[in-house]
């Protein structure tokens, strides 16, 4: 069987029925990288 990942969004409680729900943000190394993929596909169109 697979195993279960941990839970990428977080939620804290404020009251009152009101909770902050986040999500960790990307890695630079790996924006860099999606960003260089995207630059090579737009210079091979024109």
């Amino acid at each position: 069987m697979a195993q279960k990942k941990a839970p990428v969004y977080s939620a804290v409680y404020l009251g009152s029925g009101t909770f902050r729900i986040s999500k960790p943000k990307r890695k630079k190394s790996k924006l860099k990288e999606i960003r260089a993929k995207r630059r090579s596909r737009r210079s091979r169109r024109s």
